[in-house]
């Protein structure tokens, strides 16, 4: 017997990103644009390890900093954006949407580079967090996460921003003259409702002491939203 998956007959294309800014209330993200390129190249220098798992970079002036922001800024797919903390206005990191297609419904979240102050910040998961949002709420219907299977800091960043892990494609590519194997993570629009309500919960001020540390973990409140979990980060 014959079987087919459901038919999409009441199904729309989203529309292409068109998201100048997002604002959120620890962090905004712009347009990535070469008057953001001196505040990250100088928020990039503390450390040469935020570079490790991507295809470029590190950079060793800030002049060729510049024009590889000038090449991203022209691009539509990797479309990037800069992420301007709110409390200082400073850019300090990127990431990007990419393999947009909107004709099937799908988008994927990557090229993530965060400033050493930025990172497992508040700001910086509230950024993730708009980027997702605006997806689903834009009407996609798959958001992907994918990462070299050695980056275990990326690994707890999908998982716990209720990304479920769909599997890793061994000797996927070579990256810096490196094996690299890819794990795969995702949510659909079936996930986004329990998800959006986790987002919400998360964020609110309440959730928050004086110090800005969280009350209750974001993974606490995603964990029921994940069909699967992260074997690798569950032997660790």
């Amino acid at each position: 017997m014959k079987r087919f998956g459901a038919a999409m007959t009441e199904w729309q294309a989203p529309r292409f990103p068109d998201a100048v800014e997002m604002v959120g209330q620890w962090c905004r993200l712009e347009r990535l644009t070469e008057r953001h390129a001196d505040a990250l190249y100088r928020a990039y220098a503390e450390d040469d390890a935020i570079w490790d798992y991507l295809p470029y970079g590190p950079f060793p002036s800030e002049a060729g900093y510049i024009r590889w922001v000038a090449d991203m800024a022209a691009s539509r797919d990797p479309l990037f954006y800069a992420v301007v903390e709110a409390e200082t206005g400073l850019a300090s990191g990127v990431m990007s949407y990419l393999r947009i297609t909107p004709e099937v419904g799908v988008i994927e979240l990557g090229h993530i580079n965060l400033a050493p102050r930025l990172s497992r910040s508040t700001a910086a998961t509230e950024a993730m967090i708009l980027m997702i949002s605006w997806a689903f709420r834009a009407g996609y219907r798959r958001f992907e996460w994918k990462c070299d299977a050695l980056n275990i800091p990326s690994r707890r960043a999908a998982e716990r921003l209720g990304l479920s892990y769909e599997g890793t494609f061994r000797q996927a590519t070579i990256v810096k003259g490196r094996n690299r194997d890819t794990a795969w993570f995702a949510a659909t629009d079936g996930d986004w409702p329990s998800l959006e309500a986790a987002y919400a919960e998360w964020l609110k001020p309440a959730n928050f002491d004086a110090e800005g540390r969280q009350k209750e973990r974001l993974s606490d409140l995603t964990r029921l939203v994940r069909v699967t979990s992260d074997p690798v980060l569950a032997r660790l």
